[in-house]
């Protein structure tokens, strides 16, 4: 009964089971609608950094070579904070004037933003420019930075929309001693840091996703129905197994037994009378040694089923008792009562005329009976007593000759 046990239990939970899976596939969503949130972000530090790496490189060389000179013009006027010897020279009558890291660093976020949405910004805690002053996220950035911190990302929301920024610090070196060893700054320092603001458009495929796992979730929940069919049909075929006796087809023993307390406790309450009819073939030993056991087995089923349909009312109960014994429960059914029902049966078997040459003087298959009542008033102390006074009265028929009737009271 194992088995029985827990399809039963199964049986129970299979709405917990599609709740369930309901859940998995919305953490599912919301777990891939976050990956997919992380990968965005994480492509666009990955950019930033890869522009912060170009600024870095490109001012590098340009202090590799001590700064570049180029023309003067109106984009390019000589750096009124740039404080070195020869900072201006004239060649051939070309006024010439010195691009240092940091000037160069400020022409490329000009362009940078002329030819697209990417902010690049120079600062500083202690900026020599008064431009370079850092906004108060940079500032938070670079406090952060002097405490170790490596570098920060993350999403910026503003009027104009999301945007990604991205900040790393600036270590001072030899090279850039000769303008801002006044400040203060020794080899090694955190000078500053440049920011890279980049646009962010959140690309999340997430219809796709919420059709994906809707499509997922629904063909679970179908898988889950049609399990559950079936399971119910294979835990319906196994109680069903359970309680009918395999040979007759009629109700077994163990579902007798819970058929009984059930009637034994309802004839308590209702204070209604509960019979029962103890039944037992006559000489069928000698029947199968006569016959066989399949032609016995054969006489079993002919005899159970005979017995239940000439049982009329709805709460009549049949089941086999055990080899060949048969037990009838009679709901709100007197001795009296029951008495006529059995008398009525045990002539509708000996007229099957079921041929059995070792049963005299009739010559055919008969069956003896005993009647039990209980009275609904507590005069039984059990379901059990019931049943052993039916079988007391089973055995005083088979006593007085066979093939009769015989009940309970007649004994007292």
């Amino acid at each position: 009964m194992g088995i029985y046990k827990y399809m039963e239990k199964l049986r129970r939970h299979l709405f917990t089971l599609a709740a369930l899976w309901i859940l998995i596939v919305g953490l599912s969503l919301f777990f891939n609608y976050q990956n997919s949130i992380n990968e965005q972000q994480r492509l666009a530090l990955a950019s930033a950094k890869s522009f912060f790496d170009q600024v870095v490189l490109t001012r590098k060389w340009n202090a590799l070579h001590g700064g570049v000179y180029v023309p003067v013009s109106d984009e390019t006027p000589p750096n009124p904070y740039l404080n070195v010897p020869m900072r201006d020279i004239e060649v051939d009558g070309l006024k010439l004037t010195l691009l240092n890291p940091s000037y160069m660093t400020r022409q490329l976020a000009e362009l940078t933003m002329e030819n697209g949405d990417v902010q690049i910004h120079l600062t500083s805690l202690n900026p020599i420019r008064p431009q370079n002053k850092p906004t108060p996220m940079e500032e938070r950035a670079l406090y952060e930075f002097e405490k170790g911190k490596n570098e920060i990302g993350l999403l910026k929301e503003e009027d104009s929309g999301t945007s990604f920024f991205y900040m790393a610090p600036l270590n001072t070196e030899k090279s850039c001693l000769q303008c801002h060893a006044v400040q203060g700054y020794k080899e090694g320092n955190i000078r500053g840091g440049i920011s890279i603001t980049l646009p962010f458009v959140m690309e999340i495929p997430f219809i796709p996703l919420v059709v994906t796992h809707g499509v997922l979730g629904i063909i679970g929940l179908i898988t889950i129905f049609i399990f559950g069919k079936k399971l119910n049909n294979s835990y319906k075929i196994i109680q069903k197994q359970a309680s009918i006796d395999s040979l007759t087809g009629i109700p077994n023993r163990r579902s007798l037994s819970e058929k009984i307390v059930q009637e034994y406790n309802r004839s308590l309450r209702s204070k209604k009378p509960l019979a029962a009819i103890m039944c037992d073939l006559d000489n069928f030993k000698q029947y199968n040694d006569s016959y066989g056991h399949v032609a016995g087995d054969l006489c079993l089923q002919k005899v159970a089923q005979k017995i239940e349909s000439n049982l009329n009312r709805p709460g009549d109960y049949c089941a086999r008792y055990g080899g060949e014994e048969f037990i009838i429960i009679l709901p709100e059914t007197s001795t009296s009562g029951a008495v006529i029902i059995a008398v009525k049966i045990r002539k509708i078997i000996e007229e099957m005329k079921i041929e059995h040459i070792k049963s005299m003087p009739s010559g055919v298959v008969t069956i003896s009976m005993g009647v039990a009542a209980a009275d609904g008033n507590n005069s039984l102390k059990s379901s059990k007593e019931l049943i052993k006074n039916a079988d007391l009265a089973l055995y005083e028929a088979k006593k007085q000759g066979r093939n009769r009737v015989n009940s309970f009271d007649k004994l007292q």
